[in-house]
């Protein structure tokens, strides 16, 4: 088995360590992470200038290829030139903080996996709950877990799972749920700032309060306690629209 790891918080983030420390013992794992913290990247790609690939040579990440462009660039660029043959899974993560919901349209975590399942790799992006690594013994463990489920037990590929897991102790933790993304209501307002020129800027504001949370979405299994699982997709069509488009278009 030979696993892609990357990250959207960069290549010397706790939970991209904790990660492949729980991985590593599955078989071979390639790390290729940005360099910087790129949260929020979502799909990007770097067009306007060329990126560089660097090894880590000290510490606990040393072998770590990381990349001073997004987690989509590194992906890509692992898949399509940097490696001499394509992984058996695409593996993005330990996020430092949730991904459910409307996140996962901006998350650089589910972009890095995102790109893997656009190659026909099966993918997973695991994010934990909150943003202090606090229990992150627990959320590298789930991820182990998951990924020697399916190693045991393949889905069909390709396939792009979300996990989102509580940050608790492994003891405290519910059963898995499979579920469906929760929606959000809209972020919080910017927030204006004078920069020292006496220029207005402006900070993105908060990512907004839960909107549905019901039972069977990853809201609700997260705040019980349970590691959420969601399938993604990347088709965006808006299938139930078509009949009505068509109808629109013929008046």
């Amino acid at each position: 088995m030979h696993i892609l790891l990357s990250n959207d918080d960069g290549y010397l983030a706790p939970g991209l360590l904790a990660l492949y420390q729980a991985l590593f013992p599955l078989g071979r794992v390639t790390v290729v992470a940005p360099e910087q913290n790129h949260s929020g990247a979502s799909n990007s790609l770097t067009l306007q200038r060329p990126v560089m690939v660097q090894t880590a040579a000290d510490g606990a990440q040393r072998g770590f290829l990381y990349i001073n462009g997004t987690p989509t660039d590194c992906v890509h660029i692992a898949l399509n030139g940097l490696l001499d043959e394509p992984p058996d899974l695409v593996v993005s993560g330990i996020n430092q903080g949730q991904n459910m919901g409307e996140d996962v349209l901006y998350s650089g975590t589910v972009a890095a996996a995102m790109e893997g399942a656009m190659f026909g790799i099966p993918a997973f992006a695991f994010s934990q709950d909150e943003r202090d690594w606090k229990h992150i013994d627990t959320a590298a463990q789930v991820a182990r877990e998951v990924v020697m489920r399916y190693m045991q037990a393949p889905l069909p590929s390709p396939f792009l799972l979300n996990v989102n897991i509580p940050a608790c102790a492994y003891e405290q933790l519910g059963d898995m749920q499979v579920t469906r993304l929760g929606k959000r209501h809209p972020s919080q307002e910017v927030i204006a700032q004078k920069n020292p020129r006496g220029e207005t800027v402006y900070w993105i504001g908060a990512a907004g309060d839960a909107k549905d949370a019901s039972e069977g979405t990853d809201f609700y299994a997260v705040a019980h306690q349970q590691v959420s699982l969601t399938p993604l997709q990347l088709d965006l069509t808006g299938h139930a629209q078509l009949p009505e488009l068509r109808r629109w278009l013929a008046c």
